[in-house]
């Protein structure tokens, strides 16, 4: 089963974060198949980071360049068809950065790893 991870799961798994459920933890440890992060991830730290919002101890590239290949985390391009899902998304949820993610985990069948349950609104399989 692959998986996508949202911001603060694939967040509390590298930094060890007790937040992360012990159910979230081991899907994304032992999974069987590819465990993707959305572009999207990315942004939505670097904007909180610069905002003042998070601190990373380390440089954002080394972050996540580390994160990427020491958990075999692979990288889920943006494309059109996720563009289009979250044009037809209904405005359950308004963060940009969870409707884009989640239109990507629809588009490409993928369990959304996600401690957000107002997502299994939008028909999503949740692992937490």
């Amino acid at each position: 089963m692959s998986i996508l991870l949202d911001t603060h799961a694939m967040l509390w798994f590298v930094l060890k974060d007790p937040q992360l459920s012990a159910g979230a933890h081991h899907a994304i440890r032992f999974r069987s198949a590819d465990a993707f992060i959305s572009p999207a991830s990315f942004w939505e730290v670097a904007i909180k980071v610069r905002r003042g919002n998070y601190r990373l101890t380390v440089p954002f590239n080394v972050f996540f360049e580390t994160a990427l290949e020491k958990n075999g985390f692979k990288i889920l391009p943006i494309t059109i068809k996720h563009a289009a899902q979250v044009a037809e998304l209904p405005l359950i949820h308004r963060d940009p950065f969870d409707r884009l993610i989640v239109a990507q985990a629809l588009v490409e069948d993928l369990s959304l790893v996600t401690r957000d349950s107002i997502l299994d609104q939008y028909g999503i399989k949740r692992i937490w």
